[in-house]
């Protein structure tokens, strides 16, 4: 038996990444749900061997489904996290909107994947930004052994935290310079 599941923000480039890594772990879904704002509303996007329609989230009942994995950023997941919470499904939600919030427990699954029982109170999991989570998964082993008092780490975040329109400039300055198209400058 599988999950009924929906993806917030699945037109997305982080959507269609949970989207595609669903399939290849053979994660056990049921039924698969693309969701995102009503301007996207009919954009197909890959599921698998199929294509799926984004369906509205203003329309979309959540209480159909088990799961929902919260891609479309911090203002929507404020707007919608809870109010999809209290509908019943677990939101695994993705933005920083929760991280901080004590009735919110923040999850890395290899390093404390017992604090999902703390998801009761909103049905709400966050996770930690993508460089803290590769971080405490190999600071773990570490810690329990040795007992880690303290981690200096500095990073350097990707062009893809901005999204689409900011990987699609990347893009265009990056054949630029090799002499395959002109510079666009952003605004």
């Amino acid at each position: 038996m599988g999950y009924k599941v929906a993806v917030v923000g699945a037109t997305g480039n982080v959507g269609r990444e949970m989207l595609n890594i669903l399939e290849e772990l053979e994660f056990p879904v049921d039924e698969m749900h693309a969701v995102a704002s009503r301007k996207s509303k009919g954009v197909e996007v890959s599921w698998g061997d199929r294509t799926i329609k984004c369906e509205d989230i203003e329309l979309f009942d959540f209480s159909k489904v088990d799961l929902v994995l919260m891609s479309a950023g911090g203002d929507a997941s404020r707007l919608w996290s809870e109010k999809i919470g209290k509908a019943g499904p677990i939101v695994i939600d993705n933005s920083s909107a929760f991280r901080m919030d004590p009735d919110v427990p923040l999850i890395v699954p290899e390093v404390n994947p017992d604090a999902i029982k703390l998801a009761t109170k909103k049905n709400i999991i966050a996770n930690p930004n993508c460089s803290t989570a590769q971080l405490v998964v190999a600071l773990k082993p570490l810690h329990d052994a040795a007992k880690i008092k303290r981690a200096v780490v500095s990073t350097y975040q990707s062009v893809s935290g901005a999204g689409k329109a900011g990987m699609d400039e990347l893009w265009n300055q990056t054949k630029a310079i090799y002499g395959l198209g002109d510079t666009p400058r952003s605004s």
